[in-house]
Formats: structure tokens, C-alpha cells, sequence
């Protein structure tokens, strides 16, 4: 049997939870630290462009999707890291926001793979 997209799709975004959870870890770790500069991962968009993963018509009424290639985004100058007379550029309430991203994000995860697993845990006793 296949390694099914579901649980492929759900294995790397924990493991990109992890990178971004000790990167964090990282930050708060170093928020006393002069000169260091506060640091983030890719977004996981970027891991989902490389998946490659296509919508199928089954049915010729089925409308395609728009393409998302042309949306782009900028950082507004409330968003940007804050630096200190230090030079240290760590905002700890940026970090536990962050943080706390993650945790929504990952019980968000649990939960779909979860239900994925019952479902198919109740086909597979059908």
C-alpha cells in the first residue's frame, strides 16, 4: 500500500512545526543576547509549492480553480522586528504569539490525521 498524501502531507508539517518551534526556542533562548538577530523558517506555503499537487475535474461542470501564482505579500512596518539599543532584534511577545501559532497549528494537524485514521480504520472493517 502507498504511503497515503494525508499522513505524508501531516508528517511534514509536524516536522516543519518542530524546525519552527526550536528556532523559537532559539530566539527566546537569545533574548538577552547583544547582537543577535531574531530568526524564523520558511513558511510552509513554500513546502506545499513543491508537493505539486493538482485538483481533479471528475465531473465536466466542475469549475477550476484560479491560479495563485500573481499573490504576493509585504511585511507592513508593524510587523518587522523591533531592534533594541543592543542590536538584539528578539521581541518575546512576538516569540509567544508564534508559539502559540504553533500549538493551534499542530492540534489543528493531530486532529485531521485523527479523523483520517478512523475513517479509514472504519473502511477498512466494513
Amino acid at each position: 500500500m502507498e504511503t497515503m498524501a494525508v499522513f505524508s502531507l501531516a508528517s511534514q508539517k509536524a516536522s516543519w512545526l518542530s524546525a519552527r518551534e526550536a528556532t523559537i526556542a532559539s530566539n527566546v533562548a537569545n533574548a538577552n543576547t547583544p547582537g543577535y538577530k531574531a530568526q524564523d523558517v520558511t513558511p510552509f506555503s513554500s513546502v506545499l509549492s513543491h508537493l505539486q499537487l493538482k485538483m481533479t475535474a471528475t465531473e465536466p461542470g466542475h469549475m477550476q480553480p484560479a491560479s495563485l501564482s500573481g499573490a504576493t505579500t509585504r511585511a507592513k512596518p508593524g510587523e518587522t522586528w523591533d531592534v533594541v539599543f543592543s542590536g538584539n532584534s528578539v521581541n518575546l511577545e512576538q516569540e509567544m504569539l508564534k508559539a502559540g501559532e504553533i500549538h493551534t497549528a499542530h492540534s489543528l494537524d493531530m486532529g485531521v490525521v485523527r479523523s483520517f485514521h478512523q475513517m479509514l480504520m472504519n473502511a477498512v472493517k466494513s
